[in-house]
């Protein structure tokens, strides 16, 4: 081995502890080097580890949490698209329950050899990972981009929507139909999106009505599971704290807080108002159709095609996490507040579906 590692430094003209860093996958050798190495041991007609064997140029892998929530499909089309546009073939790998997990579809799509990777609301996007997983990642050569959840204990480009200012949206227009007590239904507190979403909703309370971010998130956020299931629990326990209004972090769990309202004998809009998030496919045919904020799933699902060529071909931009503008679609699940509940000055223009 000693005497390969030799041969191979001499031929690509670096040291031995290099080859040593490049075929263990290691990280801190430049690109160029990474390769120098790896052509050297075509040239010496040693085969390739299997995780740096050529890259089939064709496929790129998409890894999404599931396709229950009809948002993932919608942006795994829109990334499909791109992808076969520029001459690529999407590989969905989708989790699922007692299913592959996200390590073990990773290394199935790398054994594979594709291109790169996209992940969509990955680990991520939770606070508690360990974040190692994508260093090793980017240390078998492999070019990702990450979608719904930053961290800066990763280099790599992000896409987001801007969850705080969706809130933000949100609040002002139920505001603005008179509503004072609002709740936030959202997923368990560990995702970055759920700490966004917690962050622009409290500071929205608190510039609209003063209250705050310790009331607001006692009284007004409960967490739950991004399920419809979980949306109805949520709803229950706000409209137990007299909330007139629910602003949910799903489109699933806006369903979920309209059949809350309605088990109690209540309706929507008349008595509650709904806000969702995402503005799923169909989301604008439901009963009522539902007012959401509208996650920019054809700019975001672009935008990733785009920063995952740009690593591919060898030119990457600057790590950092590009955030899109969501935009407040007002539909039929918000109405003016139950008499007796007072004004709230009109706030900011949102557009009528």
């Amino acid at each position: 081995m000693t005497a390969r590692l030799a041969d191979i430094a001499a031929q690509a003209g670096v040291s031995e502890a290099t080859v040593s860093r490049v075929l263990n996958g290691k990280q801190g050798v430049a690109a160029a080097t990474r390769e120098s190495v790896l052509a050297a041991l075509d040239v010496l007609g040693y085969e390739r580890p299997v995780r740096l064997r050529r890259r089939s140029a064709g496929l790129v892998g998409l890894i999404t949490p599931e396709l229950e929530n009809p948002i993932f499909p919608a942006l795994a089309q829109v990334i499909g698209q791109a992808l076969t546009r520029q001459g690529y073939t999407p590989v969905l790998a989708t989790q699922t329950p007692g299913g592959s997990t996200e390590d073990e579809l990773t290394e199935m799509l790398v054994d594979r050899g594709v291109s790169g990777i996209i992940f969509v609301s990955g680990l991520h996007a939770d606070t508690t990972a360990d974040m190692t997983r994508y260093d090793r990642l980017r240390g078998q050569g492999v070019p990702f981009v990450l979608i719904d959840g930053f961290t800066d204990q990763v280099r790599a480009p992000f896409i987001s929507p801007d969850d705080r200012a969706a809130m933000r949206l949100a609040v002002t227009h139920l505001a603005s139909l008179g509503h004072t007590r609002i709740g936030l239904a959202l997923g368990p507190k560990r995702f970055v999106p759920v700490v966004r979403k917690t962050e622009g909703f409290t500071r929205a309370l608190r510039d609209t009505f003063g209250t705050t971010a310790e009331e607001a998130e006692r009284e007004f956020v409960r967490h739950s599971l991004y399920t419809l299931e979980g949306g109805q629990a949520a709803a229950d326990s706000l409209l137990d704290g007299g909330c007139t209004a629910v602003v949910c972090a799903s489109d699933m769990m806006a369903l979920g807080a309209i059949r809350a309202v309605r088990r109690r004998g209540l309706d929507v809009p008349a008595d509650v108002s709904v806000v969702g998030f995402d503005d799923s496919p169909l989301i604008a045919f439901t009963d009522p159709p539902l007012t959401t904020a509208r996650k920019p799933v054809t700019a975001m699902g672009q935008a990733a095609v785009r920063a995952l060529l740009e690593e591919i071909g060898g030119t990457p931009a600057p790590p950092s996490e590009f955030v899109f503008m969501p935009e407040l679609v007002v539909r039929g699940s918000t109405a003016s507040a139950p008499a007796g509940l007072g004004e709230v000055p009109q706030g900011e223009i949102v557009r009528k579906a």
